[in-house]
This record gives C-alpha cells, structure tokens and sequence, in this order.
C-alpha cells in the first residue's frame, strides 16, 4: 500500500497511518514541532484536542519516517507550526481508496475495495501486537482507552506467521516449542496425554 503513494506528502500520509496509528483527522494535524526526540527515541505528539494542547500521546516514529518528514518540511518551507500534510481528512481518505483501487486492478483482488485509512491504523496496531509489543503499550501509543473497544472494533486478525508462532506456545497442539505435555498446578497433574 505505502508503495502507492504518488508524492512525498501521500507516502507521509500513509506512513503515519501505517507506522504510528494516525486517524485520518490526525494526519492533517501534525506539524514538525510534533516530531520529538524523547531518552526512548522519536516519537510524535498527537493531540488529543489541537487546539487546547493539553494531552497528547506520542507513538515511536520509524527513522525512515523521520527522514521523510525533514526533507520534505525543509523543501517545502512548512513553519514548525504548519501542518505537514496540509489537505483535509477527505483528501487523505480519497488517497487511500485511489491507491486501494489501483492495487485492486493490479492484483485482480476485489478485498482491495474495501480498504480505508482505517485499515492502516488497525494493521498498525495487529501488527505490534504480533511483535510482542504489550497490549498496554499499544493501546496508550494508539490513543485506545478501553480494552473491550480496542479487541473489538480495532484488533484485526493476526498473520498466519503469528498463528504459527502462537500455536507453538501451546502444550497440548503439535509442533509446541515446550516439550512437555503435562499441565502441572503444582502437586496435581491436572491433564496428561
């Protein structure tokens, strides 16, 4: 999907759905003072209300992502104040689905259609989690305050990869990691093949 952006501003876009969890509305928002540099590395400030600026969580930002951003402030002569992506939410939205449509055409794969900036953030968040990354974390770098919300409406399916890799964890399943098939709660064996 990234790969379909059409210019610096798009790639922007869709990166900071896709790498830091943006909503559509947040992406328009971000200025360059947003981008900053924290003891835990670089992370961008997202704002819960802009303009009261009174709270704020701030995702890691990839260093490609970084890059991108610099250079295209810099030669785009956008203020530390000014939006980086300064179209409307709509305008953001209407990329993905422009560039949802071409992979669609390309690959022939009608789920393409169905594909929104929301789609991004929700892969983000997937995606971390995948990672091992805690659900804690995801949630409070997302701007996800309960759970039940974040599982149901956000959390989408995981990888086959993951799956595996779950799967792997479990005693009882073939192809465990753990060896031992015994479920031990301490003096009692509660379940054995």
């Amino acid at each position: 999907m990234i790969d379909e952006a059409e210019d610096n501003r798009q790639m922007i876009a869709f990166l900071l759905a896709g790498r830091c969890g943006l909503r559509r509305c947040e992406i328009v928002q971000v200025t360059p003072a947003d981008v900053v540099e924290t003891p835990t590395g670089t992370h961008l400030r997202v704002w819960e209300d802009v303009a009261k600026q009174e709270h704020y969580r701030e995702p890691p930002v990839p260093d490609q992502l970084a890059t991108y951003i610099d250079a295209h402030t810099d030669a785009a002569g956008i203020a530390p104040d000014e939006p980086i992506v300064d179209v409307t939410a709509k305008t953001v939205y209407r990329w993905v689905q422009r560039a949802a449509d071409r992979l669609q055409a390309e690959r022939g794969d009608r789920g393409w259609s169905f594909l929104d900036v929301h789609d991004l953030r929700r892969t983000w968040g997937t995606n971390l989690l995948e990672q091992g990354v805690l659900p804690s974390v995801v949630m409070d770098w997302g701007g996800w305050d309960d759970w039940e919300t974040f599982r149901r409406h956000y959390l989408g399916e995981f990888s086959p990869e993951a799956i595996r890799r779950e799967r792997g964890k479990v005693d009882h399943l073939p192809g465990n990691t753990n060896g031992d098939l015994n479920v031990d709660t301490g003096s009692m064996v509660v379940f054995s093949l």
